[in-house]
């Protein structure tokens, strides 16, 4: 699989597949539109003191190092979860360059999140605490995913990769759920909606990030016996 290094619009890089036509972050900024997605509409959102993530698609480790820091930043006791089943590559990881567009900090944690091994809890900081799972959502038994506060779904696009938005995947996350969880993806598509709102999760629209004009959040609701 080729992937390329490409910059973004707030300096930040990015990947980009060339086979699939498609990056894993906004070209209009990696580092904007993950803070704004999954930090400040997700993971704020959310009250409780002590917080567990799952986030699916670990891709750069983005989306965890935000999270390490403001965890750090609120002394919030942090669970994060995230699942991948195609790993990057060292070469990869050292050429981006979240660090620098972040702080030294930034910079020792992401080093910290890609050196934990796979498959095993790692005490990152204080108060975070991560879990890689180098794992197929599609079929993998994930037994250690429990109480969820927050999700981060942040497969790549429904066009792109169909197989991660569809009902049983909805259905299985909603099952990893605590009560008042709150979902959060970067699309917006009435399809993907229609179908979280389905698996029990009450949705909404939010103004989206730069470049995109909605996304959606959603939280867990108490399914009917029947359902």
């Amino acid at each position: 699989m080729e992937l390329r290094v490409i910059n973004t619009g707030d300096g930040s890089k990015t990947l980009y597949l060339p086979d699939m036509g498609e990056q894993y972050h906004s070209v209009n900024g990696a580092v904007t539109e993950s803070e704004y997605v999954f930090i400040e509409k997700g993971y704020r959102h959310h009250k409780s003191n002590n917080i567990t993530v799952f986030e699916v698609g670990f891709g750069t480790g983005l989306n965890c190092l935000l999270t390490a820091l403001e965890a750090e930043k609120q002394k919030r006791r942090t669970i994060y979860y995230t699942i991948e089943k195609y790993p990057l590559g060292t070469d990869i990881i050292e050429a981006l360059n979240y660090g620098d567009i972040i702080s030294e900090e930034a910079e020792l944690i992401f080093d910290e999140i890609h050196k934990a091994p796979w498959n095993q809890e790692i005490k990152i900081s204080d108060y975070f605490t991560l879990l890689k799972i180098e794992e197929n959502l599609l079929t993998s038994g994930l037994n250690e995913i429990k109480n969820c506060d927050v999700i981060y779904f942040d497969a790549f696009a429904p066009d792109k990769q169909p197989d991660m938005w569809q009902p049983k995947i909805f259905n299985r996350i909603y099952s990893f759920c605590a009560e008042n969880a709150i979902f959060v993806t970067y699309s917006a598509k009435g399809e993907v909606r229609r179908q979280l709102n389905t698996a029990g999760f009450e949705m909404e629209r939010l103004p989206g990030p730069p470049g995109k004009m909605q996304m959606l959040r959603g939280t867990k609701k108490q399914r009917n016996k029947d359902h």
